[in-house]
């Protein structure tokens, strides 16, 4: 460890360019690696899922004139770190997602949501998009983001409005040609922060039947 904070008080004085794609490979674990990957992963799914979201529920985009689906996605994944609107009465996490199911919400639903998940996801990274090795990841904050993610995935296909019509669609309905990609997107995201779980802690304890009795988000620590 010495040498290596040594490479690093020198290497400012070599006048040769440093690769610092290099150097930060040096200063990580293979679980930072892991982290990273997954984190990189997790967020390419979550920008899947806000388009399905937003094409299967175009009527909570027109809630806010002039906005596109290019412009929602960055908003959430072009800000660094905490994503605080005041559109969602600066709500963030498992509260934005919560949110998101209010029977009284007259705002888009599908932003709540995806701004709620994206930020959720993220405080179980300690809200780095890089991990190096005197960082230190929470096993039990990226467990119960996987079992928050379940549980989202059970009230979009579960919550509904006084008149007893789903509140957001995702999966195909009766009639409908069947489209589960939704389902999917959400099996792949609980699969990778449940891997990173196993991984930072190394055990596997789910605890599903708790979670689902209640159905509610477990808290983050946001």
């Amino acid at each position: 460890m010495l040498v290596f904070f040594s490479l690093l008080v020198f290497l400012p004085a070599c006048r040769n360019p440093i690769d610092t794609t290099a150097l930060n490979s040096l200063a990580k674990t293979d679980v930072d690696m892991i982290a990273d990957t997954s984190l990189r992963e997790m967020t390419l799914l979550m920008e899947d899922l806000l388009v399905k979201l937003y094409k299967r529920n175009p009527r909570e985009l027109d809630k806010v004139k002039g906005m596109s689906i290019g412009q929602r996605q960055g908003q959430i994944f072009d800000t660094p770190g905490r994503l605080v609107y005041k559109e969602l009465k600066n709500l963030q996490g498992t509260a934005a997602l919560d949110l998101a199911f209010a029977p009284d919400y007259q705002g888009d639903r599908v932003f709540a949501l995806m701004a709620g998940l994206v930020g959720m996801v993220r405080s179980s990274y300690n809200w780095k998009s890089e991990q190096f090795m005197l960082d230190s990841l929470d096993g039990q904050s990226l467990f119960n983001s996987a079992r928050n993610i379940e549980v989202l995935a059970m009230r979009l296909s579960t919550a509904r409005d006084t008149y007893g019509k789903l509140l957001l669609l995702s999966n195909s309905q009766q009639g409908e040609k069947e489209d589960l990609s939704c389902e999917r997107t959400f099996g792949k995201m609980i699969a990778i922060q449940d891997m990173m779980a196993f991984t930072v802690v190394g055990k596997w304890e789910r605890g599903v039947s708790s979670v689902f009795k209640n159905v509610v988000f477990l808290p983050m620590g946001m």
